[in-house]
């Protein structure tokens, strides 16, 4: 897992990261070179699934890259004590931290501290979890690719002994 703080400079940074990731300037169609603006609020936010999170998780889409590209974001606000399954995912995941305080974990090794603008990269296949600390929410954005029409494998949930240390 590698973190950089310094990706982004304190909360303006954030800022304009949230509001650039909100455009999606892919082409509309094969062979054309037309930008599409996708405007916020454009999607609806949801809840996270239960068997996939526990306690209080808001999922905002953000984009979908159209084919051929792979990528797909989204911004996802932990309420403190709320954190995904053990996962893992084929081509890797990127987290962007934009507010709040933050836990993330890989199997066999410590609990790590997030913040905002530090960026946290897990490599393909490598099981780990993310979330809030158990006082004070947390947003990240998250961006992943996809592979045979998958970004995500889940896993068995993050126990309350695992996630307290």
């Amino acid at each position: 897992m590698i973190t950089r703080r310094s990706m982004l400079a304190g909360a303006g940074g954030a800022a304009v990261l949230v509001g650039a990731a909100a455009l999606n300037t892919a082409a509309t169609a094969p062979g054309t070179t037309d930008m599409q603006i996708k405007r916020i609020g454009t999607e609806p936010s949801r809840k996270g699934p239960a068997e996939y999170f526990t306690g209080t998780v808001r999922i905002d889409p953000l984009f979908q890259a159209p084919e051929p590209a792979r990528v797909s974001a989204g911004s996802v606000t932990f309420e403190p004590g709320a954190r995904t399954a053990w996962h893992t995912h084929p081509l890797g995941q990127t987290l962007i931290i934009i507010s709040g305080f933050g836990w993330v974990q890989r199997e066999g090794g410590p609990v790590e501290e997030v913040r905002p603008g530090d960026v946290v990269w897990f490599p393909p296949g490598l099981k780990h979890w993310h979330g809030a600390s158990p006082t004070t929410a947390m947003t990240h954005i998250a961006i992943q690719e996809m592979l045979n029409g998958k970004n995500v494998d889940w896993l068995e949930k993050v126990s309350d002994e695992q996630y307290r240390r």
